[in-house]
C-alpha cells in the first residue's frame, strides 16, 4: 500500500531538524518503551486516548507531518474527534482536559529539549500521576520523538519526490537518515540491552544551566 501524506499536512521546510547521532540515542530508548505501552494497552492503566494526546503534542512540537498523518488515523480509529485531532496538532489547548493537563506540558516540554527534559519537570509528574503511570508517559513520548526523527526525513523525502524538497534539506541527509536508520537499528537494540543489564533506567534528562 503506497503511504501518502494529504497536502493539508505536507510542509515545505523543517519545524525541526535532528542528527543521526539523536536519532541513535532515541533508538536506544525505544525497545524498553514500546514493551511499556505494549504491558500499558492491556492493562490500561493510561487511557490509550490519553496516550495518543501525548504523542499528537509531541508531533505538533516537532513538525512530522508523517507522524501526524499516522497519528491522526489512530485517533480517528479510537473515535477522538477531527476537531479535537486538529487542536493538538495546531498546539491548541482547547480540548486539554484538566486531569492530562501537566502529563501534555511535560510531553510537550520533552519535545522542546529533544529528548532531555529537565529532571524536575519528570519528578512533577511522578509526584502527579504515581510511578508506573509516570514511566507509562514517558515512555509515550519517548516512542513519539523516535518516530518523529526518522519520520521528518520520511516526510522531506517525499516531498522531494513531488518535486518540492524542503529548505534546508539534502537527499543524503534523508536518505542518510532513512537508510542509516533503519541499519543501525539492531546496534542500537543491543545497546538497550546492555543498559537493561548493568541496572541503567530508561530516562535521560538535561542539564541544568548554571
Amino acid at each position: 500500500m503506497k503511504f501518502e501524506i494529504p497536502e493539508s499536512l505536507m510542509r515545505t521546510e523543517y519545524k525541526r531538524k535532528f542528527s543521526f547521532s539523536e536519532l541513535y540515542l532515541a533508538y536506544v530508548y525505544l525497545p524498553r518503551a514500546i514493551i511499556k505501552l505494549r504491558n500499558n494497552k492491556k492493562s490500561q492503566l493510561v487511557d490509550l486516548h490519553f496516550i495518543e494526546r501525548l504523542q499528537l503534542a509531541v508531533t505538533e512540537v516537532n513538525g512530522c507531518a508523517a507522524c501526524s498523518y499516522a497519528h491522526t488515523t489512530m485517533a480517528l480509529r479510537q473515535g477522538m474527534s477531527n476537531e479535537e485531532i486538529s487542536s493538538f496538532l495546531g498546539g491548541s489547548d482547547q480540548h486539554i482536559k484538566p486531569e492530562e493537563a501537566k502529563a501534555i506540558m511535560f510531553a510537550q516540554h520533552f519535545a522542546d529539549t529533544r529528548g532531555y527534559p529537565q529532571k524536575d519537570t519528570y519528578e512533577a509528574i511522578i509526584q502527579e500521576y504515581g510511578p508506573q503511570k509516570a514511566r507509562i508517559i514517558l515512555s509515550a513520548v519517548q516512542m513519539m520523538i523516535a518516530g518523529n526523527m526518522f519520520g521528518i526525513p520520511f516526510s522531506a523525502f517525499l516531498s522531494r519526490r513531488k518535486g518540492k524538497p524542503f529548505k534546508e534539506s539534502s537527499l543524503g541527509y534523508e536518505l542518510g537518515m532513512l537508510i542509516g536508520g533503519i541499519l543501525v537499528l539492531p546496534l542500537a537494540m543491543i545497546h538497550t540491552l546492555l543498559r537493561w543489564i548493568i541496572g541503567l533506567p530508561n530516562t535521560r534528562f538535561g542539564k541544568r544551566a548554571a
